[in-house]
């Protein structure tokens, strides 16, 4: 009765609030975080997983930097694991410009004796799929690995002073991690003449830790085996010599 007045008299009565009116507008305040939610989970998804690795055994360049910490290593003393680049590059460095000290070769990088063969050993900071692992000396594949793992590569072909490039195919990604190692192959090969015993440094000379040399009237003692190469005299590498 009260509605049939209220119309006669030109009054409207109120509508009715709808009870899905609120539960609407929560429905789409909730829209905007739901899609930035989605869109990073996305991402998450998409990203490759972050990976690292070289080599470990024997010591590559940047593990040497990374257990030395000369000065002259720079970053890579920090981030030994960090020497990527894309695929198919035939360098220390990855073509990184912050590490190219890792292709410099008259750094007095440790050089190791081996024999006809070597079990090479990666670490690696993280995990990431693996497509494979290469080894070339120069211009020669002389090792090729589709699993992690150690790896053991036959150098009977190669003789004396010799730079091993190693190499980490990423499987899902278009870059791959390298590694330098620097050998001494013995098997014929023309070895390093052994330094004078007590007698002046010389270069291209195979010294041992314990060994003593005068250089430019002050005496040095050897803390780290290595061949000698020029420029590696005893004053400028503080990380072999030692002052006696």
């Amino acid at each position: 009765m009260l509605t049939v007045l209220n119309v006669w008299a030109g009054v409207r009565p109120p509508r009715p609030r709808p009870r899905w009116k609120g539960a609407h507008v929560r429905k789409r305040s909730l829209l905007p975080l739901l899609t930035v939610g989605a869109v990073l989970g996305s991402l998450l998804v998409a990203s490759p997983a972050s990976a690292h690795g070289y080599v470990i055994s024997p010591l590559s360049r940047q593990a040497q930097c990374a257990q030395t910490k000369a000065s002259w290593c720079g970053q890579i003393m920090w981030e030994p694991q960090s020497a990527e680049g894309p695929k198919g590059l035939r360098n220390c460095h990855g073509s990184r410009a912050d590490l190219a000290v890792l292709s410099d070769d008259s750094k007095p990088w440790r050089v190791h004796s081996v024999g006809t063969s070597l079990t090479l050993t990666w670490t690696f900071t993280a995990k990431h799929r693996t497509q494979d692992y290469e080894y070339y000396i120069g211009g020669t594949r002389v090792g090729h690995f589709p699993n992690d793992g150690t790896h053991t590569i036959n150098l009977s072909r190669f003789a004396g002073r010799q730079k091993l490039l190693a190499i980490w195919n990423i499987g899902d990604t278009a870059n791959a991690f390298y590694s330098c190692i620097d050998l001494q192959i013995g098997g014929g090969g023309t070895n390093p003449p052994p330094p004078p015993a007590g007698g002046t440094w010389a270069p291209n000379a195979t010294y041992s830790v314990g060994s003593v040399v005068t250089y430019g009237g002050a005496t040095y003692r050897c803390i780290q085996s290595h061949t000698s190469l020029p420029g590696w005299e005893p004053p400028n590498v503080p990380v072999l010599w030692q002052r006696a």
